[in-house]
């Protein structure tokens, strides 16, 4: 095992990790994948560069994987435990699209390893070998010590692949024809320019979505007590009466990060109550009842059938 090429696969930004879906999973991914399965004769503009054609072509079964939460840190080593594989289950992993993929026997670290020094050079690409010294000692060592049973342990079972929701509720199809329209548009820098500010996701998706579902005006209070969105079951407009939260962000910044500022804002309230994290187009909502566990999720630019899930608990009664 030893004598595997060392190799570094990003886990994402640090607000937008995916590391946990890497480890739990046993797999390593990298997009963009809704360009469709790599084969040799394609060409690599329609991955955006190499690193697919790398990814797919020159891993072998056996080199090892630092799981890169950074650009001088790591969550996980891993051996490689499969060829190639394009997995559509894997289409909308925090909003992209990481379809390639590798069997992975992941070993994740008790906590982040981090050399002090940015060993995976100062801009990262989303995979490449390990050349610099400490990072590959480190990985020689780390699969050469024992116990080294979980380098050929059985893989985790792959989720199944979620079904498409082709047809959108009625109430909600305009919003979705909006955000499907716009979603490619927001990232082209040269076309749109700087992308939207989460108060402008507020006004042109979060509300239009909330009037859409069944909540009047007087039912929503936006930028109430530092919480850019508070819904309530009832009048008066008080704290008790709240029947969800909503922590919104900018695309990009990842939803998932803002969960812990949400709570806060909930715990300063003093009540109980469920919490929705959103960049406009996708949402994801924690249940308060199951300390803040993940309830229901949603992307309006790729909709599957669990998004009615998500759908009838954010709707009004």
């Amino acid at each position: 095992m030893n004598e595997g090429t060392i190799w570094q696969v990003s886990a994402g930004s640090t607000d937008r990790s995916y590391a946990d879906v890497f480890v739990n999973n046993g797999v390593a991914l990298i997009g963009p994948g809704d360009s469709g399965p790599w084969r040799a004769e394609r060409s690599d503009e329609d991955f955006e560069g190499g690193w697919v054609r790398r990814f797919a072509d020159e891993l072998r079964t056996g080199d090892v994987l630092l799981l890169r939460t950074g650009r001088k840190t790591i969550q996980a080593v891993g051996v490689v435990a499969s060829d190639y594989q394009y997995l559509p289950q894997f289409d909308d992993v925090n909003g992209w699209d990481l379809q390639h993929a590798r069997r992975v026997c992941w070993r994740p670290l008790p906590e982040p390893h981090d050399f002090g020094v940015p060993v995976f050079g100062m801009s990262p690409p989303r995979v490449s070998r390990v050349r610099h010294d400490d990072a590959v000692n480190y990985a020689r060592r780390f699969v050469g010590s024992p116990p080294t049973d979980w380098q050929s342990g059985a893989l985790p079972s792959l989720p199944v692949e979620e079904e498409a929701l082709e047809e959108p509720p009625d109430k909600l199809r305009n919003l979705v024809a909006q955000v499907r329209d716009l979603a490619d548009f927001y990232w082209d820098a040269r076309e749109f320019g700087e992308r939207p500010s989460e108060h402008e996701l507020v006004g042109h998706y979060v509300l239009p979505f909330l009037r859409a579902l069944g909540w009047p005006a007087e039912h929503v209070a936006v930028e109430w007590r530092n919480v850019d969105v508070a819904v309530f079951s009832r009048l008066p407009r008080a704290p008790e009466h709240c029947r969800f939260l909503i922590e919104a962000k900018r695309l990009g910044e990842g939803v998932e990060g803002a969960l812990d500022q949400a709570i806060d804002y909930v715990s300063a309230l003093g009540v109980t109550c469920d919490v929705v994290v959103t960049d406009g187009t996708r949402y994801r909502m924690y249940d308060a009842s199951r300390d803040y566990a993940p309830a229901a999720y949603a992307n309006l630019a790729r909709l599957k059938r669990s998004a009615l899930t998500l759908f009838d608990r954010m709707r009004r009664p």
